[in-house]
């Protein structure tokens, strides 16, 4: 299993953290060792001093594949979550500025939070999925999919052609604006829909 994920796909995201706003997907990929899952707590590594909170929705793969055509896309994946995507910002700025890859930034231990699968109707638009992100009860991170800048579909059919889609995988699509800092005592809680959908305590 792999969690693929994809960045700046929302252009006020790139935007506020002063990025370009990309043509094609921007991929990286985190090891099976980042997923955390049950509501587990969040425990902030000692190696950083920076780690941000980003929520994005997350669809669960179901069928191997390899390049995917597009209008083949929407039949690999019928569940979706919400994730946060942690983030060493210190470690990947320093990385950025050097032209060196993130991994270390996005990949480590326990970097990939995600909650309770559902699942998706046959009728569901997927440019159509509102969900948010509450810090300590306040409201940080609203996002609809119709802000993406390439949809779920477009995202799986360009992945697919340079890594083999497996069952099992994840793929998270992005994440909204509103991104920040965490802290211990942080209580970081998603909604989908409306509903909720993950919990994640900071230590």
């Amino acid at each position: 299993m792999k969690i693929v994920c994809i960045g700046r796909n929302y252009a006020e995201h790139a935007r506020e953290l002063n990025n370009e706003v990309p043509t094609e997907p921007v991929i990286f990929i985190k090891p099976d060792s980042a997923l955390l899952r049950n509501s587990n707590p969040f425990y902030i590594p000692g190696f950083t001093k920076d780690v941000h909170y980003e929520l994005e929705l997350v669809v669960r793969i179901d069928r191997n594949g390899k390049s995917i055509p597009l209008q083949f896309a929407r039949d690999y994946y019928s569940t979706m979550a919400l994730g946060i995507d942690f983030t060493a910002r210190d470690l990947q700025q320093n990385l950025k500025d050097k032209g060196l890859p993130w991994e270390k930034a996005k990949g480590f231990d326990y970097s990939a939070c995600i909650g309770n699968f559902v699942n998706i109707s046959q009728d569901q638009n997927m440019q159509d999925i509102k969900f948010e992100m509450h810090k300590n009860g306040q409201a940080v991170q609203l996002g609809h999919t119709a802000d993406m800048i390439h949809t779920i579909d477009e995202v799986i059919a360009y992945v697919s052609q340079y890594f083999m889609l497996k069952t099992g995988d994840y793929l998270f699509t992005g994440t909204p604006a509103g991104v920040g800092p965490i802290a211990p005592g942080d209580l970081f809680e998603g909604y989908l829909e409306g509903e909720p959908n993950l919990s994640c305590a900071i230590h």
